[in-house]
């Protein structure tokens, strides 16, 4: 294929973000940013390879406008959409149910799914729809791929996907686990497996995706047998703003004895629980200043965090059977040493142990924190989401060439 760079887009609400890379060496030609879509203050930041950024601030209506206003951007770079030199757009969608396990083109059958699972993902399917759809009306004769972030936990058994409820209740409202965050845990289970230095079939991991959204899974010769997230983004770990599993009569107590009504208990369990419930903030940076300065209620929220974190450990510990490595990713997991120190700590008798100096190393390369001789490798893996997209999308591309 002589077009070899792959336009990347995630679509939020009222944002956008976008990565253009070359696929032959995945170097990123391009990154940015438009956010507040349909407010006030709109604005866009731009940042080409080895130039500064550059910022504008003005009226961007909908998708539409900050998709013009994106490709705008890239043709002052010499970098449009018009380009003979752009194989595809490569889509973020947050939910593909269990339809679509593996990266697709994009035509109207797949948009009318990704619109029927819209009640399965009410705040991220309908602005990844729109984003696609904006994309496509630009370029309407470039394909356009999807890659879904339930993908890589479609090949969960159903003793791990199914809930113990009515299976015809379960089946007539696709209630089931279907798992988030799965292009990082792709990534980063492979990674995980090359640091090692063996193809992923050989390795069982536990990837500990830790961010403001937190998420478990448990990869078995690079297929997920389990993870944390279920039918939405709430079930597993201690989150920024997520309250991870409770016990589902705490909402018909809520209802009954607290008056409250459904839109409110959605708010407080996704919003207003987690970190920023148990202690007023959801940044571990500042949960952590908090903490050694001797605040109690910022310690009693990151010990709440870390339990979690450790029974999901050697929960899937028990799954695998045999592990080989536990990676952690994402914001928290990749710079707060103290919460992957804690998270391992006593389980010498599993194999697990950090060593502190490599601990404390800041890098944003993959590397093992692990004594030499553990039987375990504890690794920090750097996710990088939009490039496995990027990825993703070239390989599909290329391949119906």
């Amino acid at each position: 294929m002589s077009a070899t760079r792959v336009l990347v887009l995630n679509s939020g609400s009222s944002s956008v973000k976008y990565q253009l890379l070359d696929m032959r060496d995945s170097s990123r030609l391009a990154v940015g940013l438009v956010e507040r879509i349909g407010e006030e203050g709109s604005r866009l930041r731009h940042t080409p390879q080895g130039g500064g950024p550059r910022e504008w601030t003005g009226p961007i209506a909908d998708h539409d406008a900050a998709l013009k206003a994106v490709a705008e951007e890239l043709s002052k770079d010499g970098l449009g959409l018009d380009s003979p030199e752009l194989a595809a757009i490569g889509h973020r969608v947050v939910h593909g149910g269990k339809t679509f396990t593996e990266p697709t083109v994009i035509d109207e059958a797949v948009l009318a799914e990704i619109e029927r699972l819209i009640p399965v993902a009410p705040l991220h399917n309908p602005a990844n729809l729109t984003g696609i759809r904006t994309a496509r009306a630009l370029r309407p004769d470039l394909p356009q791929v999807a890659v879904f972030d339930t993908a890589f936990h479609t090949t969960m058994p159903e003793s791990a996907a199914r809930y113990a409820i009515d299976v015809e209740t379960a089946d007539a409202h696709r209630i089931r686990r279907y798992g988030f965050h799965g292009t990082s845990h792709a990534y980063v289970s492979r990674a995980t497996a090359e640091l090692l230095g063996k193809s992923p079939e050989e390795v069982n991991v536990i990837v500990l995706h830790l961010g403001n959204g937190a998420s478990a899974s448990a990869v078995r010769g690079g297929r997920c047998v389990d993870t944390s997230m279920g039918l939405t983004p709430l079930e597993g770990l201690v989150m920024g703003t997520r309250s991870g599993d409770m016990d589902p009569a705490v909402i018909f107590h809520l209802m009954r004895v607290g008056k409250m009504s459904t839109d409110e208990i959605d708010t407080l369990l996704n919003k207003k629980s987690g970190l920023i419930g148990l202690c007023g903030d959801n940044d571990m940076r500042e949960i952590r200043r908090r903490v050694d300065e001797g605040d109690e209620q910022a310690k009693l929220a990151f010990d709440i965090y870390i339990h979690r974190l450790k029974k999901y450990i050697g929960a899937y510990y028990a799954v695998l059977g045999r592990v080989d490595a536990i990676a952690f990713t994402a914001g928290v997991g990749e710079n707060a040493a103290s919460v992957r120190e804690a998270a391992v700590a006593g389980l010498q008798s599993l194999g697990l142990a950090v060593d502190d100096a490599l601990n404390a190393v800041r890098s944003d390369e993959p590397r093992l924190i692990s004594p030499a001789d553990a039987r375990v490798a504890v690794a920090v893996v750097p996710t990088d989401e939009e490039l496995e997209i990027a990825t993703q999308t070239y390989a599909l591309v290329e391949e119906s060439n």
